[in-house]
C-alpha cells in the first residue's frame, strides 16, 4: 500500500528509539567535537496555526556557523533544476501510460474538480509531480508553512551559510527508482481514499505537535509497505548523511534540519550518531 503514503510522509517527514523526553531538537556533543552541534526534526508542510518555531531553535540558528538542510534550499538554481528533472524526456513518454483507462479518467476528474487543473498540462511530467500536488490536499488549510524556508530566511538574516546533506539529483533518484505504475497506484490510493489519507495526516500532525518522535516513527512503520521502501526512503539516506555531518561538526557549530522521521529507529540519525560515540541529548523547551 505505500511507497505512496511513505513517499508522501517522507516528502513531508521521517523518524527515534525510545526516549523518555519528547523533543524535536537534539544536542550532539562528545567524541572529540570542539563544540556541540544540533539536529532538528522538521515537517515539510504544516498549517500556519500549527507552526511553532521554538525560542531554543532560534538561539541555535543565531549561534550556528552553518545550517544544513536535506537540500541546499538557498541555491538559486534549485528550482530550475527541479523543474527540469520533473519532466520525463523519454521519447513517446506520456503520464497516461502509467494508469489504466478508468483510473486515468478518475484522476482527470479529480484534478479538474479538486485542484482546478487540467491533467493535459502534466502529460510529460513524472508521477511524483502529482504525488506532491496531492500531498497539499491533505492539509486542512489552503496555505502551508515550511520550517525549511523559515530556516533559510533566518540564515539570510543572520548571515549564515546554508548547505545540503544531499542534492536534488539524489532526492529525485529515489522516485526515479520507483516504477511509474507503482507511483500511479499510490496516486490512485489517494484519489480513491482521500479521507483515509487525511486521517493519517492528522495523526502525523498531532504527533509532531506533541514532539513525539516515537509516535512519528511508529506511524512511518505502519505506512511502509516493504522493508525496501524504508531502506530507500529513510535508512540509506540517513547512513549517507552521517559522514557529512561528522565532517561539518568537527569544523563548526552546525545545525542540521531534516524531516523528523529521519531521527528515529535503529538506522535513524540519532541512533547512528550514538553508535559513532556521540552524546545525543534532547533540548527541552
Amino acid at each position: 500500500m505505500i511507497k505512496k503514503t511513505l513517499a508522501f510522509v517522507s516528502l513531508l517527514l521521517m523518524m527515534l528509539p525510545a526516549m523518555a523526553q519528547k523533543s524535536l531538537l537534539y544536542k550532539i556533543s562528545g567524541n572529540g567535537l570542539p563544540q556541540p552541534s544540533y539536529v532538528f526534526g522538521t515537517i515539510h508542510m504544516i498549517c500556519p496555526q500549527d507552526f511553532n518555531f521554538p525560542d531554543k531553535l532560534a538561539k541555535v540558528v543565531r549561534a550556528a556557523n552553518v545550517i544544513y538542510l536535506e537540500m541546499d534550499m538557498d541555491d538559486p538554481s534549485l528550482m530550475l533544476n527541479m523543474a527540469m528533472m520533473m519532466q520525463d524526456k523519454t521519447p513517446g513518454y506520456s503520464l497516461e501510460n502509467a494508469f489504466s483507462k478508468e483510473d486515468y479518467r478518475l484522476l482527470q476528474q479529480f484534478m479538474n474538480d479538486s485542484l482546478s487543473m487540467d491533467i493535459e498540462n502534466f502529460k510529460k511530467m513524472k508521477p511524483m509531480v502529482l504525488m506532491s500536488l496531492l500531498a497539499t490536499r491533505l492539509l486542512p488549510c489552503k496555505k502551508s508553512e515550511s520550517y525549511e524556508m523559515k530556516l533559510v530566511e533566518m540564515a539570510k538574516q543572520n548571515n549564515k551559510p546554508v548547505e545540503g546533506l544531499e542534492t536534488i539529483e539524489d532526492q529525485m533518484a529515489i522516485f526515479d527508482n520507483i516504477a511509474d505504475t507503482t507511483e500511479a497506484s499510490s496516486i490512485m490510493e489517494y484519489v480513491k481514499n482521500m479521507a483515509k489519507q487525511r486521517d493519517i495526516m492528522n495523526r502525523l500532525m498531532a504527533s509532531y505537535k506533541k514532539q513525539d518522535v516515537n509516535a512519528l516513527y511508529n506511524l512511518v512503520l505502519e505506512t511502509a509497505e516493504t522493508e525496501s521502501d524504508r531502506e530507500e526512503i529513510l535508512d540509506k539516506r540517513n547512513r549517507n548523511w552521517i559522514p557529512i555531518m561528522e565532517k561539518a561538526m568537527k569544523r563548526n557549530l552546525a545545525l542540521f534540519a531534516v524531516g523528523a522521521g529521519h531521527l528515529g529507529g535503529d538506522q535513524g540519525v540519532l541512533s547512528l550518531l550514538k553508535k559513532k560515540g556521540y552524546k545525543v541529548e534532547p533540548v527541552i523547551n
